[in-house]
């Protein structure tokens, strides 16, 4: 975790981040149904975590070049070992800081970046470096959470945890959804050149057989192992039980289900 903002230490725990994987799958999908990727395009996935949703466009679209890049250098590392893995021959990955990528102005076709925008460290200077890598007329869609309360994971933490640890321990909920907030993201985009934008409130939902796999997704993934060190006079297990009180009204005869929200952009530079 950070001091400046309270975000998990994304290196510590990448060899544990595939566990929300399936989670995410469906807001993947969605943004490579909007990318019109064609024969030869260079594409570039910014924050691209663990790999995804660049992998599952490198195996659809074997004649594309796609470069992705991630600040952490354990992600990468998990990505790249995937790429070696699976002997795909379309598909890179680098540790580099978006605020400061090493890529030519107007080098890529197309450019995505799922649920990390609004974790760069300055947020309007990737954005700007994103505008300048993408060639004119080319391609943008990305991905943010929607405002805290619509996003139950993160809303849920805050609210159990603002009562049991330090200020500088909270879960990030504000780093996390400010870019649901009305306006805000698209005053970002406006200010860094992307004009021609489109943006779409979506809802997908969290999928777990019951309420112990969530709360066995939330202990082994570490990711809120900082806030777990931080209690003094709390138990995991009070922990688990308040958050059983949130998640109960979303039990459905099919298992857990809790639908978050968030904003899907795309368009053209």
């Amino acid at each position: 975790m950070t001091k400046s903002n309270n975000q998990p230490d994304w290196h510590a725990i990448a060899e544990k981040f595939d566990i929300w994987l399936p989670q995410l799958k469906p807001v993947g999908d969605a943004m490579l149904d909007i990318l019109q990727v064609n024969h030869g395009d260079l594409v570039l996935d910014v924050a691209s975590g663990t790999g995804e949703p660049a992998l599952s466009l490198a195996k659809l679209q074997r004649d594309v070049v796609i470069t992705g890049v991630d600040s952490a250098e354990g992600m990468i590392n998990v990505a790249q070992s995937k790429v070696e893995k699976q002997k795909l021959k379309n598909i890179s990955f680098q540790t580099m800081p978006v605020e400061h990528l090493a890529f030519d102005d107007n080098s890529f076709d197309k450019i995505l970046c799922r649920f990390g925008v609004m974790l760069f460290e300055d947020p309007q200077a990737g954005l700007n470096e994103m505008f300048r890598v993408l060639k004119p007329n080319g391609q943008f869609v990305l991905a943010v959470w929607g405002e805290a309360e619509t996003m139950p994971s993160m809303y849920w933490s805050y609210q159990i945890f603002k009562d049991k640890v330090d200020e500088q321990a909270y879960p990030p909920l504000h780093k996390v959804t400010w870019l649901g907030e009305d306006g805000v993201f698209e005053t970002l985009l406006n200010n860094a050149g992307f004009e021609n934008i489109t943006i779409e409130h979506k809802t997908f939902n969290y999928q777990f057989d019951s309420i112990d796999d969530y709360w066995d997704a939330l202990e082994s993934s570490d990711i809120l192992k900082q806030q777990f060190e931080a209690m003094e006079n709390s138990s995991k297990s009070e922990v688990r039980n308040e958050l059983a009180e949130f998640a109960k009204e979303y039990v459905t005869a099919e298992g857990l289900r809790v639908p978050h929200d968030y904003l899907l952009v795309h368009g053209k530079k």
